[in-house]
């Protein structure tokens, strides 16, 4: 790979706690939860009644064809207005941009089109497959999103999907980061979406007794870290970010975020949705991720850690963390923004890159809120229920996925 530089030049987030990227920032910072009862369907009879809905959305303004809205799954849609998001963050005259070829898409999601194939399905067995809708297929598969970007706006560089369940995001942004680097494209939209608050998507994680029951106190139920944590909390939403190329950006006079100069990941090879106790995996992408970015563990000032709420999952990472970073986990400041926003799923690293992003332009730590008591061998500073001001020169943004995926972007204070 060449020396190319990359940077983050505009940030997309439609998230639970706003769709704005200064309103998503603003709750995030005052310990804002983003969790409520879920309204878009009856959960009487399921286990867990709590999500981070996206309310209020509306997908027609991001969309040149309001055919297109009938034709795409929410998912797609949600990932369709944080990409327009970014694009008008970044400045980037898509109308007149000359090297289309060298602009690319790379943007994933966990799961896909879950309430298509729900309500398609519903179909099929009540009203027999001569009612299916045509779209079916198109609307359902998890690289619609990253297509229907492309041919938004005319994009003719790389365009994938990867699919590595809660590690998508953060797989998709180190791959173009990586391709950038190659040559191969000079610009990216990059991240994911997800849109899996729907009766299947709840019934089946409610079966693995991974959600919370915290029902009757919603905002308090996404608990990083803590020992009355209970289970994570499903949300919908979309982060993607542009990823580019440094003298690309700085020949149209683009405002700079951060730089992203280190990506690792790992697969745990131990268990279809445990990571193993001690976090041997998680350690190795973190540990490749500050090898690539040629960064001493004592020179990370934040993490903004996966902690999705779990028993198992807070505490593996963190003896992850202490296996990397040795005495300096003490002193290293870490956060759980889930803890607002739920668990975006595959839409998580985006929105948690954006996250990253902006400690480092505001130098601030957001906090990890309802961590009131923390939990047996969950002993670093993990920014309890209150933002806190520091310098954050480097960062480190982890995502761990089902099947044992695990991938870190280290990102990096702009220097000329």
């Amino acid at each position: 790979m060449t020396d190319r530089r990359v940077v983050i030049s505009g940030l997309g987030a439609v998230t639970p706690l706003g769709s704005h990227i200064e309103t998503f920032w603003s709750n995030l910072m005052n310990g804002v939860s983003g969790i409520h009862t879920i309204d878009t369907f009856d959960t009487a009879v399921y286990d867990c009644k709590i999500g981070g809905q996206v309310r209020d959305f509306d997908p027609k303004p991001f969309f040149k064809n309001p055919k297109d809205v009938r034709r795409t799954d929410r998912f797609t849609q949600l990932a369709m207005a944080a990409a327009k998001i970014a694009l008008q963050d970044s400045g980037v005259d898509v109308e007149n941009f000359r090297r289309r070829d060298r602009f690319g898409v790379l943007v994933s999601t966990g799961i896909g089109g879950l309430k298509t194939l729900q309500d398609q399905l519903t179909i099929l067995l009540t009203k027999g497959p001569s009612r299916n809708s045509p779209f079916t297929i198109p609307m359902l598969i998890s690289n619609m999103a990253s297509g229907v970007i492309s041919m938004e706006y005319g994009l003719h560089g790389p365009n994938m999907c990867i699919v590595t369940a809660c590690a998508t995001s953060n797989n998709a942004i180190g791959e173009a980061w990586r391709i950038i680097k190659f040559g191969d494209a000079d610009i990216f939209l990059a991240g994911g979406a997800e849109a899996s608050i729907v009766e299947i998507g709840l019934a089946g994680f409610s079966a693995m007794r991974a959600l919370s029951t915290r029902n009757d106190q919603p905002e308090r139920a996404s608990r990083p870290f803590d020992r009355d944590r209970d289970g994570f909390v499903m949300s919908e939403g979309a982060g993607i970010v542009v990823v580019e190329e440094l003298e690309h950006a700085k020949a149209r006079g683009a405002k700079i975020y951060c730089e992203i100069t280190g990506y690792g990941l790992s697969a745990d090879a131990y268990h279809m949705t445990a990571p193993p106790p001690d976090g041997e995996g998680a350690a190795r992408a973190m540990q490749l991720a500050l090898e690539h970015a040629r960064v001493s563990p004592d020179q990370v000032d934040y993490i903004n850690a996966h902690a999705t709420s779990t028993d198992i999952g807070d505490l593996c990472e963190t003896r992850a963390i202490k296996q990397v970073f040795g005495e300096h986990a003490y002193k290293v400041s870490i956060s759980s923004t889930k803890s607002m926003t739920g668990h975006l799923l595959g839409g998580a690293g985006g929105v948690e890159m954006a996250a990253c992003a902006l400690a480092i332009r505001d130098s601030v730590i957001p906090p990890t809120i309802n961590l009131e008591n923390p939990g047996e061998g969950c002993d670093l500073d993990y920014t309890a229920n209150v933002a806190r001001e520091r310098k954050v020169r480097v960062a480190l943004n982890n995502s761990f996925g089902f099947g044992g995926h695990n991938a870190t972007l280290v990102a990096t204070a702009f220097e000329k």
